[in-house]
């Protein structure tokens, strides 16, 4: 519940910037006020591939423009993160059943500069920053307390945030959460859309936190309205 109240009064929150600004803004190809919203798709890899599938989630950034060809501005990000079969199937052979489901939350916000080269109708641009990344991951299904736990694989079990080395549960519900510093870097490409200055865009971006246990990478692909 609380992702969720976070992830729409952020939202609002950026969404607000063009529009509080708009009033004073000449309608051309080059407002002081930038602002984005898009749709992200994610592919986790390195060591986050194997506990999530791919994930989809919401993307939104307001900031401003010192030129054509240089901005900054802040960025919110947050991706569902679906469960691999791999790491609930230890969860599942301890509990013998194969009714158990999982997830994750990433959750980031960030500082971007935005390198870009805009012609009337297309454009490019390289973008890249750093914030905090917050990733949560919880299993479905309650575990009795008391149950014996193998903590074979440790990471699964680290992931689901039991503590290894004890030989049985000690809470129902499992849940992890870790948060550190982390970096992104990515490229963008855009095309006029209607009058000057929306644009849709579409864009690949890296990112990277060393979060505890399993460092968190993954690869997002935003399409969207940039203003």
């Amino acid at each position: 519940m609380k992702v969720k109240v976070t992830v729409v009064a952020v939202c609002l929150c950026l969404l607000a910037i063009p529009h509080a600004a708009f009033g004073q803004e000449e309608n051309n190809d080059n407002p002081t006020i930038t602002s984005s919203a898009a749709v992200s798709a994610s592919a986790p890899v390195g060591s986050l591939s194997q506990f999530s599938n791919a994930g989809l989630g919401l993307d939104f950034s307001g900031g401003y423009n010192f030129t054509r060809r240089h901005a900054v501005m802040a960025e919110f990000m947050w991706n569902w993160l679906y469960a691999t079969g791999s790491s609930l199937q230890p969860v599942r052979d301890v509990l013998q059943t194969n009714r158990v489901g999982g997830h994750g939350n990433l959750i980031a916000i960030t500082a971007e500069y935005k390198y870009e080269l805009r012609g009337r109708s297309l454009g490019a641009y390289l973008i890249g920053g750093t914030g905090l990344y917050h990733r949560e991951a919880q299993l479905t299904k309650q575990i009795p307390t008391g149950t014996p736990i193998p903590c074979r694989p440790v990471s699964v079990w680290l992931w689901w945030g039991y503590v290894c080395g004890n030989a049985t549960t000690s809470t129902t519900l499992a849940s992890s959460s870790a948060e550190a510093l982390g970096v992104n870097g990515g490229i963008g490409f855009t095309v006029r859309t209607g009058e000057a200055p929306y644009r849709w865009f579409v864009e690949c971006r890296y990112h990277y936190a060393p979060t505890k246990n399993i460092n968190t990478q993954l690869v997002t692909f935003n399409i969207g309205v940039r203003y």
